[in-house]
């Protein structure tokens, strides 16, 4: 006989992981402005993300999980995210950059779920060019 636990207080628990990643986001622009304090310029790691140097506070509030949906718009999309990651990383940290800022997550997320991404993305994604040019080289 198998048991099955279940959180007897799932709302307890989200409260908890959403405050764990609130910490996290905030430890994490804590040392972004230590390095600057630092070094006195972020510029090399803005380069290095390929973003301006006053983007970086809002990518770090983004948090690692800004970019979320890019994983799955990709496979939805047959583009094989490890060959690319091996190929052309800075491409792929660059479309993670844009799937960062986008504006349209929650539609973006509709789609996903709905398996639509394929016929509607290009009326909403941020990366569209550059997926479409990954599709044309397939």
């Amino acid at each position: 006989m198998t048991i099955t636990r279940r959180d007897p207080f799932p709302f307890v628990t989200k409260a908890i992981n959403l405050f764990g990643d609130w910490l996290k986001q905030r430890r994490e622009l804590h040392e972004l402005m230590e390095y600057d304090e630092e070094f006195g310029t972020l510029e090399p790691v803005a380069r290095e993300l390929n973003v301006a140097p006053a983007d970086l506070d809002s990518l770090v509030r983004q948090g690692p999980q800004g970019a979320n949906e890019l994983p799955s718009m990709l496979a939805a999309l047959d583009i094989d995210e490890a060959a690319l990651r091996r190929v052309e990383p800075a491409l792929l940290r660059d479309m993670e950059r844009v799937c960062s800022f986008c504006a349209h997550k929650r539609r973006c997320d509709q789609e996903l779920a709905a398996h639509t991404t394929a016929a509607n993305y290009v009326e909403y994604c941020e990366n569209a060019d550059t997926i479409d040019a990954l599709r044309l080289r397939s």
